[in-house]
């Protein structure tokens, strides 16, 4: 039998895993799907993700993909693993897809989404942990000056914990927004690439400037790599998801399986 590539979508709530990457002596999210996956093939299984998350970063639109013998279909698989993998990992939907598709080298923009609490509610043991509780109020038309900053090609090397000197540090920001959410605000980015802890600088710093802590000309001074200006520190891991992985219209789903979303709303 000739194995068949799957497209998967993932849901995760990072708060007890030490990020997306298989560490032998960690739980982590690419454990668990290869752990999960492999149990159901009766065989060793690969699972590929679209990139990394850190520990204690959430998703609701990872992709990864698993090459599996013809004899599975999309949607038996999704609902095998949904029976299979721990509570705080979900399978969303599932897709066959060409056998050359990458969902990290095929992915054109990323969508990464970062809550801020600023309901009291929001420190509720059911909330906390998917959010960034703050008690200060926040300028949002401050946020939204300093979100339209970031827009378009700049060097984000004063965003980044860790350098990427073969790869340099510019990267195209497509959408910047900050909006409501039921118990504060929401920030949503989409780019084509991003750098370590790259999103959590930018929130920490936007709200910084929202709290009046310092002035919203400092992102245009950090983009410039000014010297004497520094981020602040990056806001916790807890609040940011990865919403979403945009790929060429070029990629074809060969057999798509229904999510639960989708179905829900037909």
């Amino acid at each position: 039998m000739h194995p068949l590539r799957l497209h998967l979508t993932v849901h995760y709530d990072g708060s007890e895993f030490h990020g997306w990457q298989f560490q032998p002596d960690r739980r982590t999210v690419q454990g668990e799907l290869q752990s999960a996956v492999s149990r159901l093939a009766d065989q060793p299984v690969s699972v590929t993700g679209s990139g990394r998350t850190d520990t204690g970063v959430h998703a609701v639109g990872q992709v990864a993909a698993v090459d599996l013998p013809e004899r599975w279909t999309a949607d038996e698989l999704r609902r095998a693993l949904n029976a299979t993998l721990p509570g705080d990992v979900w399978i969303e939907a599932a897709r066959r897809v060409a056998s050359d598709f990458h969902p990290r080298f095929d992915a054109v923009a990323r969508t990464y989404r970062y809550q801020v609490g600023t309901d009291p509610l929001a420190r509720s043991p059911f909330h906390h942990r998917t959010c960034w509780p703050v008690s200060d109020a926040l300028d949002r038309a401050l946020l939204t000056a300093a979100s339209e900053t970031i827009l378009g090609a700049h060097s984000f090397e004063a965003f980044a914990k860790a350098g990427q000197p073969e790869r340099g540090y510019d990267c195209r920001v497509a959408a910047a927004q900050w909006t409501d959410w039921a118990l504060g605000l929401r920030f949503e980015i989409t780019a084509d690439r991003y750098l370590h802890h790259m999103v959590r600088y930018l929130v920490g710093t936007m709200v910084d400037i929202a709290r009046g802590r310092r002035p919203v000309k400092d992102m245009g001074l950090l983009l410039a790599k000014k010297a004497d200006v520094t981020t602040s520190p990056p806001a916790p891991a807890e609040g940011l998801f990865l919403a979403h992985v945009e790929y060429p219209q070029s990629i074809e789903f060969v057999e798509p399986s229904p999510s639960v979303r989708s179905a829900a709303t037909a």
